[in-house]
């Protein structure tokens, strides 16, 4: 058997100024929440060294402002005194004492700000934001330097072992280099060199506040999506003299907040940017950190052998497996709970204010909460339902040290999982439910698959039972309607080649989306017609997302931005709902943008205030807005909600047993995988306590 590591790059140490890496795995930057909490110093604590025990070389910690007037919204934690400098001390003896470095990212979001005190290099408001900020003063400027080089200071004084400067993404520094949001004509605007003089003056004062040794990241757009942007002439000018004026290491940003091109999100191909990094190798001298989609040690080390970068930058699949690093280098990589990009629990919450976790590890900043250690006795666990909820509750009462059987009346695992896979651009799904066959597997749980358990058979022989049965499409009542004309949502997506060129789409939740995204979707199963069978359409995946999304990864054009070319849909879609507000308003926070500018530039005709009259061999008849309207349609697809799969759970309790019950089989509203596992998670901790 071969001694070599099967990531050896990935894995191989880097020295950077004086500090030496154990490997080129960089934990990127997020803020968690845990920051603003009375305990979060301890939490923070718990949460990175957690990380740093499962073999991380760098931690950057969640972005802090330099000042209070550059904290994103009011009550927000900043890096300002002594005070609050302490609180981080037994978060950087924590992370050291487990073998990592870790860096204080600063970050001051100037015209970001939800707050009145915002200031900006100019009064320019942004679009994500609700105020205009104040225009900066030179007495402003001169004084927000100086907070950043005495936040530097403080930052070694409470043992970091250095800063990363924040200058992608939108935040401050980026918008005194960029004509969109700097329309200055003093010294600090104006010319190239007037909108570089912030970031290159702040990079040298935070240099000498530090010394020489202390480790200074420079986090740099090489890819802006807006317009007025930077051109790759300006990234590649500011990265030079960047390097001269003290930083350590460039780290790629990409993209700014408001962006309308995805940069993150599930349906973004696996580091699809990493490419726009090399070019700057011909700038600097400077190693170099790729970021953005990527999820896998084998795509991370693809990218060190392609010499794209010298390190890779990974947040959120740092959230959803904290061993990610440990299990690659066991050869583990098959265990790896892999981060689907889905921003539900994390950014999704995080820009509301709430505290980030993880929809496939709801353990995520919960650290010194949910504990899973062994339970004072041990039980036989029955779990009925193989979805995300069952599979959650199955393993982690495994882990506390039960005897577990499953049952699932399917013939696989996965339940809506299984079906989300399907939705281009969900792909990533799958790859839960490979961790979790996974991990079935290693804990010995007893599955029975495609077995309809019987209340009575469940009754003897367990001690404790959780029903997760899940849902089941909500009946409209139209099943008798023209043969083949109405399906469920379940059967359009097993089996598209099934519905035809002209379809409605009845519902506008998350499902209805995700049903007419495949149906609009040219790498969709075709439409059947005259007899033919089922067709794939072949595509390399970062050329039709760049094409679709108008994307120059070279950066020639200002901003990275071509005009986008939306692929035509195999079919003509109606998207139906009730309600009479627009559509996808409960979309996630951060991709129901991004799933209706894509429906809406296939031509899917999304309509609201629909009232639902009946299907016959005309149409399907409806009042739209008070218009009695008649669509002529091959097939009509119901989306229209879910009903809970809780017969069992009534049965077990008609029979005197004390039954869990979780999921959707809990609470059928709309399907909440985040929730199910959480509750999955949360039910097997309590059992035999």
């Amino acid at each position: 058997m071969s001694n070599t590591p099967a990531y050896p790059l990935l894995l191989s140490p880097i020295t950077i100024g004086g500090l030496r890496l154990r490997n080129r795995v960089l934990m990127g930057s997020m803020h968690t929440g845990l920051e603003e909490l009375p305990d979060g110093p301890q939490r923070m604590a718990a949460f990175y060294a957690e990380r740093a025990r499962g073999g991380v070389g760098l931690i950057v910690t969640g972005g802090l402002s330099p000042n209070p007037e550059g904290v994103h919204w009011d009550g927000m934690s900043c890096f300002h005194t002594e005070e609050e400098a302490a609180r981080h001390r037994p978060i950087t003896q924590a992370v050291h004492v487990e073998g990592a470095a870790i860096a204080l990212q600063l970050l001051h979001c100037g015209r970001y700000a939800h707050h009145a005190r915002g200031v900006a290099p100019s009064a320019l408001r942004s679009p994500v934001s609700p105020a205009t900020p104040r225009a900066m003063t030179e007495e402003d400027i001169e004084r927000t330097l100086n907070d950043y080089a005495n936040a530097a200071r403080l930052a070694c004084w409470a043992g970091y072992d250095g800063v990363e400067v924040m200058a992608s993404e939108g935040y401050l520094i980026h918008q005194f280099l960029t004509l969109r949001a700097n329309q200055r004509q003093d010294r600090w605007g104006g010319d190239l060199a007037g909108r570089m003089r912030f970031a290159l003056e702040c990079v040298r004062r935070v240099r000498v506040a530090m010394g020489p040794a202390p480790l200074l990241i420079f986090r740099l757009s090489v890819l802006d999506l807006v317009e007025g942007g930077s051109t790759w002439d300006e990234i590649a000018a500011l990265a030079a003299q960047v390097e001269v004026a003290g930083a350590s290491l460039l780290n790629a940003g990409i993209g700014w907040h408001e962006a309308r091109v995805p940069t993150i999100a599930t349906l973004v191909p696996r580091a699809a940017f990493a490419p726009a990094v090399r070019p700057l190798r011909e700038v600097v001298g400077l190693p170099l950190v790729a970021s953005n989609r990527i999820n896998d040690p084998a795509v991370a080390e693809a990218i060190l052998a392609t010499g794209d970068a010298d390190l890779v930058s990974m947040a959120r699949p740092l959230l959803s497996d904290p061993d990610f690093v440990a299990k690659a280098q066991a050869g583990r990589a098959d265990e790896i709970n892999t981060c689907i990009a889905c921003n539900q629990a994390c950014l999704d919450e995080s820009i509301q204010g709430r505290l980030t976790s993880c929809l496939v590890n709801p353990r995520a900043c919960r650290e010194t909460q949910i504990v899973i250690r062994h339970a004072p006795r041990r039980r036989h666990v029955a779990v009925v339902g193989a979805g995300p909820a069952g599979l959650a509750c199955a393993v982690t009462a495994a882990e506390c040290g039960h005897r577990v059987t499953l049952y699932e009346a399917a013939d696989h695992i996965g339940g809506q999982f299984k079906l989300a896979r399907r939705i281009p651009g969900k792909e990533e799904f799958a790859q839960t439910l490979r961790y979790f066959d996974r991990r079935l597997q290693a804990l010995g749980i007893e599955v029975h698959l495609g077995r309809r358990v019987r209340a009575d058979e469940l009754a003897a022989g367990h001690d404790d039972w959780v029903v997760a049965t899940g849902v089941r499409p909500r009946d409209l009542g139209w099943d008798a309607q023209p043969a083949g004309r109405v399906m469920s949502y379940v059967e359009a997506i097993e089996h598209p080649q099934r519905v035809g060129r002209r379809v409605a789409i009845v519902g506008a939740g998350g499902i209805g989306f995700d049903v007419a995204e495949l149906l609009s979707h040219p790498r969709s199963v075709q439409p059947a017609e005259g007899g033919q069978g089922p067709g794939e359409i072949e595509a390399d995946g970062w050329t039709e997302f760049a094409a679709e999304w108008g994307i120059d990864l070279s950066s020639h054009a200002r901003g990275g931005l071509l005009p986008p070319a939306a692929p035509a849909s195999p079919r003509e879609v109606w998207l139906l709902q009730r309600k009479p507000e627009a559509l996808g308003l409960r979309l996630g926070k951060t991709t129901g943008w991004i799933r209706r500018t894509l429906l809406a530039r296939r031509g899917v005709r999304m309509w609201s205030g629909v009232r639902y009259g009946h299907v016959d061999d005309a149409g399907l008849h409806l009042v739209v807005q008070g218009e009695p309207r008649c669509l002529a349609l091959d097939t009509v697809v119901l989306c229209a909600g879910q009903e809970p799969l809780d017969e069992l759970a009534r049965l077990l309790r008609a029979q005197g047993q004390s039954v869990r019950l979780i999921g959707g089989a809990r609470q059928a509203g709309e399907l909440d995988a985040m929730r199910a596992i959480r509750e999955g998670t949360e039910a097997a901790l309590e059992i035999g306590r």
